[in-house]
């Protein structure tokens, strides 16, 4: 990793010494990738956006660089009410306002050759290309590449498969322009992540319990989960270990949902147990439970080829020929009882009068003429099923390859608004945990309409603001609702009208503006004080992940706590001052990180695969373990250079252990 630059006040319109980081994108993304990279991290920044649209249009009331500026200057404002003021310091851009005075902002459509290299991308220590799209992307990165091999780029594409592919190949090239380049720098000379993917499990698992919060990291599986304030003379379970005191509570239904803007009402990562003791009233955010985890199952389908009986017909035709089946066995029963034929000769006649292929029984018994105007009357009952069967089947094969319409009686399912980017992924994290799912999408060239049709998902096409749409999708038995359209405005209307329907509902909603957010909550919450509400930032989950990859390291997942972000890493000791020579009690620090798990296994036999290290079971009395993982750690363990720990840390918390690391060891 290149040495650590400090960061130093930039004069208007001058190009970043060596050293800056560049930023180049679109969206949201790009806007709160640059905002980490410069007040958490503390790095100097050039963001390259596309020129702003006309500022009067009433879809777009700010530009690009409004957006911007309004962005900086809340996160700068927030710095300096925490006490750290850095954020605001150098000269400016043309701008009063402080936050833009920290990040120079480039505008230009395309990231051309010209373009970077105005952008000073030569010099640059690395480069994240963020637009939303993978073309672009791909473009911008093998210019890159050959302007400055040295340069660490981190690309942001949807396709997984082809991001692999590129990896290779710009890691390829680095290695041909470096020869003799250490492996560890070369494999973080590209990183290929994608927004959608990180964000997709907190997501999902908003919608399917709420409160659970889930990471898979490299295999293994940590499950955290909101736990309400104790009642009094209760007792909180504190799980594994406290992870975050919540800003909202339950005597404070007006509460705001805490965001790092928030101040005061902001909620408290990684507290010490004295922070956890005075914060009565306050739910918590516990560490719950480590296990392995199991492999990715394919989305299972909801319906079409191969599918049982009971997605190819509809449940009133089953009954329906249940229905028949009973009578035809009553009436077997019944000559069995009233006739001296044996049982084969009694089913064998039923079923003929059903059909009607018998002659009648002048010359039977009463009782068998009874039976047979009954076998009659049932066999009329037949032929209308039959068709119907017939029908039903044919509809089914025939509309195989189109989209699926919601079922009859469907309850207990997930509504979800919007198949882009972010709903596709989310789509297919809630099918492979076999959640019940309709989708709602205005669009029907949307990218996920082919993935829903292929994966028999029933959807509703049309407008979630008209009347009738979300009627359609069943939204009265649903369990939850999960807003994710790329316009903040239409997951709100969707998600006010969805409480009218059901007061109840479980809501998460896809919101990017903090403020908005911040007023949703609160509104909604006052409302409905015995439902579950929250907002996502998509943005805002992904940028922590793209900043640390340009940092050139990687983060094993983050969980989103109200509307700030934890993030899990894993990190060699050897470099860290704070951690090496430290027992794992005095290596905590409240609010910035703490040792969740060591991995003692020698360097030499280390595998990347946290989950295939054998568990070691600690003695208690803190003795270093010859090898292995180890979760329930013993406070007095001294952590040692070769030790590997999973570590729980705050943006900032991270930066700082990252920032540190750098100085004190050279080259990294």
């Amino acid at each position: 990793m290149l040495g650590f630059v400090p960061p130093l006040p930039q004069q208007p319109g001058r190009p970043p010494s060596t050293g800056h980081m560049i930023v180049c994108g679109d969206d949201a993304l790009a806007r709160r990738l640059a905002v980490e990279l410069r007040f958490v991290y503390g790095e100097r920044v050039t963001l390259l956006l596309p020129p702003g649209r006309d500022a009067n249009s009433p879809e777009t009331p700010l530009t690009q660089r409004g957006r911007a500026a309004a962005l900086f200057g809340r996160m700068s404002a927030a710095m300096n009410r925490a006490g750290n003021g850095g954020g605001s310091t150098g000269g400016g851009s043309g701008d009063t306002n402080a936050g833009v005075e920290a990040v120079r902002i480039m505008e230009a459509p395309e990231p051309s050759d010209d373009v970077l290299e105005e952008a000073g991308v030569d010099r640059a220590a690395a480069l994240a290309l963020v637009y939303d799209d993978d073309e672009r992307n791909i473009r911008a990165a093998l210019t890159a590449r050959r302007l400055n091999p040295r340069l660490r780029l981190v690309i942001r594409l949807y396709n997984r498969k082809l991001g692999l592919h590129l990896e290779e190949l710009l890691d390829q090239a680095a290695a041909v322009a470096m020869p003799g380049i250490d492996p560890a720098l070369l494999d973080a000379s590209t990183t290929v992540l994608s927004d959608a993917d990180t964000a997709a499990p907190a997501l999902a698992a908003t919608a399917l319990t709420g409160s659970s919060k889930i990471i898979q990291a490299e295999g293994l599986l940590l499950r955290a989960a909101e736990r309400p304030p104790p009642r009094p003379g209760e007792t909180a379970d504190p799980g594994l270990c406290t992870l975050a005191l919540l800003s909202s509570t339950t005597n404070d239904p007006a509460g705001a949902e805490g965001s790092d803007s928030s101040g005061d009402e902001a909620p408290q990562l990684l507290p010490d147990e004295s922070a956890v003791a005075a914060a009565t009233g306050r739910g918590t955010v516990v560490l719950e439970a480590v296990s392995r985890a199991d492999p990715d199952r394919p989305a299972t389908r909801m319906g079409g080829r191969g599918a049982p009986l009971s997605q190819v017909f509809s449940r009133r035709l089953r009954w329906s020929a249940l229905g028949v089946a009973v009578a035809a066995l009553a009436l077997v029963v019944a000559s069995l009882l009233t006739t001296e034929d044996g049982l084969l000769h009694s089913t064998y006649l039923t079923l003929l009068d059903l059909l009607g292929m018998n002659d009648p029984s002048e010359d039977g018994s009463p009782a068998r003429k009874v039976i047979q105007l009954l076998s009659g009357v049932a066999g009329l009952l037949l032929l209308p099923l039959l068709l119907a069967a017939v029908l039903e089947a044919f509809g089914t094969l025939r509309t195989a390859s189109s989209l699926r319409r919601p079922p009859r009686g469907l309850s207990g399912h997930v509504v979800l608004l919007g198949l882009g980017k972010i709903g596709t992924r989310v789509l297919v994290r809630l099918r492979e945990l076999d959640i019940p799912v309709v989708v709602v999408e205005e669009d029907p060239e949307a990218r996920g309409i082919p993935l829903a049709r292929s994966m028999h998902v029933p959807t509703v096409i049309g407008d979630v603001t008209q009347e009738g749409v979300l009627e359609a999708a069943k939204i009265r038995r649903a369990r939850a609702l999960l807003a994710l359209t790329s316009i903040d405005t239409t997951n709100l209307e969707a998600a006010l009208y969805a409480r009218s329907v059901k007061p109840d509902l479980r809501v998460a909603l896809r919101l990017y503006d903090d403020e908005f957010a911040t007023a949703v909550y609160r509104t909604l919450r006052t409302a409905h004080p015995g439902a579950l509400t929250r907002s996502r930032s998509v943005s805002h989950l992904a940028a922590p992940s793209f900043a640390v990859a340009m940092m050139g390291r990687q983060i094993l997942g983050a969980v989103p706590v109200e509307r700030k972000v934890m993030l899990f890493a894993a990190l060699e000791v050897a470099g860290h001052p704070q951690l090496e020579g430290h027992t794992v009690e005095q290596a905590f620090r409240a609010g910035a990180w703490r040792v969740l798990a060591i991995d003692a296994t020698p360097p030499a036999d280390r595998t990347p695969d946290l989950a295939a290290i054998p568990p070691y079971d600690p003695q208690g009395d803190g003795t270093p373990p010859p090898s292995g993982l180890v979760w329930d750690l013993h406070p007095g363990y001294v952590l040692r250079a070769q030790d590997r720990v999973v570590i729980a840390a705050t943006r900032r918390g991270l930066a700082e252990l990252l920032r540190r690391q750098r100085s004190v060891v050279p080259g990294r």
